[in-house]
């Protein structure tokens, strides 16, 4: 295991590094804003797959910690399937459903390629989102395909997971596709502490 720190060192070239995040339920909402917030501080601009948070609400955090719309991508899963209005925005895409991995894998492409910045990372909110939506074996290869996608691209990449949330199944594989995994222990780690969370 990896301390949390090691995330925001983030070098993207040569060696793209990937991430898997485990936290806490009530802690993961917050370890996503704060692994924006240090993304940006290191110059990078992220694209947040979001399946647990609509982007309305995203933004709204970012707003409160000064994050303005401009400086982030959002690929939201949620608010369509919520039955929430989806708001036309040249920095945010809409995927009907958490499970229509088509449409996300395509969305997650196209972003990739229309971002600007040299310095990408991907922050996948919730792989927990992901597995109560679809099969395991689905779920694994699809996160297989965007691990795959970001090293070809050399794009970063942090996949939150509720910790204890992961099968074991996908579990080892997906320690088997990340460069570290970062097991977040409140009590344990003052990182978070000093920025409230």
């Amino acid at each position: 295991m990896s301390s949390l720190a090691d995330i925001f060192s983030l070098n993207l070239s040569p060696d793209t590094k990937l991430y898997l995040l485990l936290s806490t339920p009530q802690d993961i909402n917050a370890m996503s804003l704060m692994v924006v917030k240090k993304i940006l501080e290191v110059k990078c601009t992220p694209l947040v797959i979001s399946l647990n948070q609509p982007c309305q609400v995203l933004a709204k955090s970012y707003a409160k910690e000064g994050i303005s719309p401009d400086q982030y991508y959002v690929i939201d899963a949620v608010t369509h399937y919520s039955g929430g209005t989806c708001l036309p925005n040249a920095h945010t895409r809409y995927v009907n459903h958490p499970a229509d991995l088509t449409s996300l894998g395509i969305a997650i492409t196209e972003f990739l390629h229309q971002m600007p910045s040299p310095r990408k990372c991907i922050v996948f909110d919730s792989v927990s989102m992901l597995l109560i939506h679809i099969p395991s074996a689905t779920a694994s290869k699809f996160l297989q395909f965007v691990v795959n996608k970001l090293k070809i691209s050399e794009v970063s990449g942090v996949f939150l997971c509720v910790e204890n949330g992961l099968d074991p199944t996908i579990l080892s594989q997906m320690s088997a596709f990340v460069d570290k995994i970062v097991n977040y222990d409140e009590q344990k780690n003052p990182l978070l502490s000093k920025h409230g969370l």
